[in-house]
C-alpha cells in the first residue's frame, strides 16, 4: 500500500510520516496544494490523506480536480474545522472520510485500512496465478504441492503488483515509484536485484510460472507451462 500525505504542518507531517512507516505503509508528503495536486495525478496512490486549509491549492479543489479527471482514488480530508457544513462540503466534493485535529493516530490508520479494503487493497488474502499462489496473510509464495518460501516485504510488493496484472508489462518506473516512491533515490539496478531474488525463489519451487523481461522496459509475469 501506498499512501500520499498533503500536509502543511511540518511537525505533524513527519510525525504521521514516521507512524506510517513503523506501520510497514509507504507513504510520501508534502507540504502545499500544488505538489500534492501533482503527486495525486499521478495515480499511484492507494489511499491520500488531504489537508483542507493548504498554500497553493486547497484541498477541496484538489479533491474536486482529481474526481472531475475520473480519479477514484479514496481520499481522508484533515481539517481544523469542525463546522457541519465544512463536512458537508468536503463529502461533496467526492471525499471518502473526514477526520478533525486533532485526531487519534491509530484512527486515522485505521480509517485507511478499512477504505483501502473497501476498495480490494486487501480484498482477498491470497492471489493464484497458474500453479503459483501469493499469500497476503503469510507474505511468501507457494507451489500448489503446499510447498512455500517466505518474502521480503519489497519482494512482496513487487510480486503483488505483478499478480494483480499478469501478461501485463509493469515497467522499471512504474515498480519504483509504486514500490519505493517517486522521491527515493532508487534506480533501475535496485529493481533488477530484487526480480534476480524473486526470479531465484520462484525457481526453487519448482513451477510454471517465470517473470518475463521486456529488454529496456520492464517485466511481466506468464505461466510457460502452458
Amino acid at each position: 500500500m501506498r499512501v500520499l500525505l498533503v500536509e502543511d504542518e511540518e511537525g505533524l507531517s513527519q510525525a504521521l510520516t514516521e507512524i506510517f512507516k513503523k506501520n510497514k505503509i509507504n507513504i510520501d508528503a508534502v507540504l502545499n496544494g500544488t505538489d500534492g495536486l501533482k503527486y495525486a495525478q499521478s495515480q499511484i496512490y492507494d489511499a491520500i490523506i488531504l489537508d483542507i486549509m493548504l498554500p497553493g491549492i486547497d484541498g477541496i479543489s484538489i479533491l474536486r480536480t482529481l474526481r472531475e479527471e475520473k480519479n477514484n482514488v479514496p481520499v481522508i480530508l484533515l481539517t481544523a474545522k469542525d463546522d457541519i457544513s465544512d463536512k458537508v462540503t468536503g463529502l461533496d466534493a467526492g471525499a471518502d472520510d473526514y477526520l478533525t485535529k486533532p485526531f487519534s493516530t491509530e484512527e486515522l490508520l485505521a480509517r485507511v485500512r478499512a477504505l483501502t479494503r473497501r476498495k480490494g487493497e486487501m480484498k482477498e488474502e491470497a492471489i493464484t496465478f497458474g500453479d503459483l499462489t501469493l499469500s497476503k496473510k503469510n507474505c511468501e509464495l507457494q507451489s500448489k504441492n503446499g510447498e512455500a518460501i517466505k518474502l521480503s516485504l519489497k519482494e512482496y510488493q513487487i510480486l503483488d503488483l505483478l499478480f494483480e496484472n499478469p501478461h501485463q508489462v509493469i515497467t522499471k518506473e512504474q515498480l519504483i515509484e509504486k514500490i519505493w516512491g517517486g522521491d527515493s533515490n532508487a534506480e533501475y539496478n535496485n529493481v533488477e536485484v530484487y526480480i534476480s531474488f524473486i526470479r531465484k525463489k520462484i525457481e526453487n519451487l519448482k513451477v510454471g510460472i517465470r517473470i518475463r523481461t521486456a529488454r529496456g522496459i520492464g517485466y511481466s509475469l506468464e505461466d510457460e507451462s502452458r
